[in-house]
């Protein structure tokens, strides 16, 4: 059996691997869109490295972009097999990779716009709105701990990774011969303790180990102080400066992590007199969706739900859903409350607040998540003087706040956690993708003080025999 790696290798973004099994099954983990690199990122996302036509499966960890945004290029390039899920990941997939076909569409029209200004030739989107819609017949869900056959050689299960809404860890089960390969490949590793979803959880024994590394050198401060810390953004931003307190989000989990912390504050009476604007019409679909899949909840909301039957919504809390709208927010002149994607501040209406209001002292632009390192909101919370924003240059005079411990991502005590479960001495090897390659080496390290061995860290396509 081979593994290859196609994606996320020393980097964060673009997660995809290959599996090939003995007869010939060809089986894709998740296929993730490379995103944070400029125009270096579409050549990369249109070099995939194998042909749709030849995969037969595809089986996906979540529907983060970087796990899920490449799936409607595969179909329009000839993939027609079976995308295998939780309920909950096919619910929010069907939403998001919409928003992203959209999002080439327009990024491609504004791109041409100056190519035919130089007098070159339009270039196509790498998919489009239709392309993503179509591919949503691929998918079939599995809900967690139910086994999946495939070809009578494969089975799959989903145990949940506690990371967004549907996350979950794949296990496999692979006949090769006389031999039986178990492989458990991670995803991305949620966080313990949540305000919403469960904790993630134990996993069966594997031989082999594919695992995200994106915080192998960083804790996180405690679950508990994220919500003072964000009392304290709106108090000093909104009472004080009379500003305008703007949160890049992440639409998928973050942006409702942060509507729940809000709506703990106004039901504890905490929060100040002013308006909440959630401007992200993902944001909001996706809140609907969690709204449906109650089941990923843990116990702690569901016991506040018993005395707020909607966490997700209060009397100063606006949800934005016209381009009209969200231009409005602009010229307001009361302090307030913006929540707006993207998280890495690369795309999306908080582009255009950012423009806006990055120039004033008295606006707060508070992080809640990772930034790549070549990303617009990584540039801001550095510190660089000025940043461009749409071909202009801003300075950059806002207050800058972080909280990192409202993350997504274990850091790397959670997720040495997590892979507790396991017993060292029969994990074969294991793999680390999905992190910057420094932070990588700096995980191994405390991988290999804390027991673990042959510890690999994968190059770009690297082909390994199980």
């Amino acid at each position: 059996m081979k593994l290859q790696f196609m994606g996320a290798t020393r980097e964060v973004t673009g997660s995809k691997h290959l599996i090939t099994t003995k007869h010939g099954v060809k089986i894709l983990l998740d296929c993730g869109m490379y995103q944070g690199k400029g125009l270096e990122t579409d050549a990369m996302n249109r070099d995939l490295g194998f042909d749709p036509q030849e995969i037969d499966y595809l089986i996906l960890s979540h529907a983060h972009i970087d796990h899920s945004g490449l799936i409607p290029f595969i179909y329009k390039n000839g993939f027609r097999g079976t995308v295998l899920c939780t309920p909950a990941t096919r619910d929010l997939c069907a939403i998001m990779l919409a928003d992203a076909g959209r999002i080439q569409e327009q990024d491609t029209h504004t791109f041409n716009k100056k190519r035919k200004a130089q007098g070159l030739e339009p270039v196509e989107p790498i998919y489009d709105e239709q392309d993503a819609q179509a591919c949503m017949s691929c998918f079939i869900s599995v809900p967690y701990h139910k086994k999946f056959n495939i070809e009578g050689e494969v089975t799959v299960e989903f145990f949940d990774a506690g990371h967004i809404l549907g996350s979950a860890l794949v296990y496999l089960e692979i006949k090769d011969g006389r031999r039986k390969i178990r492989l458990g490949f991670t995803g991305d590793i949620g966080r313990y303790d949540k305000q919403i979803l469960k904790d993630p959880e134990p996993f069966p024994q594997v031989d082999y180990l594919i695992m995200e590394s994106t915080y192998g050198d960083r804790l996180h401060e405690s679950m508990e102080s994220a919500e003072q810390e964000l009392l304290m953004a709106v108090l000093d931003t909104c009472t004080k400066k009379k500003g305008k307190l703007i949160i890049p989000s992440f639409a998928i989990g973050r942006a409702q992590e942060i509507i729940y912390a809000l709506d703990r504050l106004e039901h504890s009476k905490l929060l100040p007199d002013i308006d909440v604007f959630v401007d992200s019409p993902l944001s909001i679909s996706a809140t609907d969706i969690m709204r449906l899949h109650t089941e990923c909840f843990n116990d702690a909301i569901a016991e506040y739900c018993q005395t707020d039957p909607d966490p997700f919504g209060f009397n100063r809390l606006h949800y934005i859903h016209t381009v009209m709208e969200s231009k409005q927010l602009n010229v307001r002149h009361k302090p307030c409350v913006i929540i707006a994607a993207s998280g890495m501040m690369e795309a999306g209406r908080v582009k255009h607040h950012l423009a806006n209001h990055i120039d004033n002292p008295a606006t707060t632009v508070l992080c809640v998540g990772y930034c790549e390192p070549s990303t617009l909101g990584a540039k801001i919370m550095r510190g660089d003087e000025e940043v461009s924003i749409f071909g202009q240059r801003h300075k950059v005079r806002a207050e800058l706040r972080r909280i990192d411990s409202l993350s997504g991502h274990g850091d790397y005590r959670e997720m040495m956690r997590y892979i507790g479960c396991q017993d060292k001495k029969k994990v074969k090897r294991l793999f680390l993708v999905h992190g910057e390659e420094e932070t990588q080496q700096h995980f191994a390290e405390t991988l290999g003080k804390d027991g673990w061995k042959h510890i690999s860290i994968p190059q770009f396509r690297e082909e390994v025999e199980l």
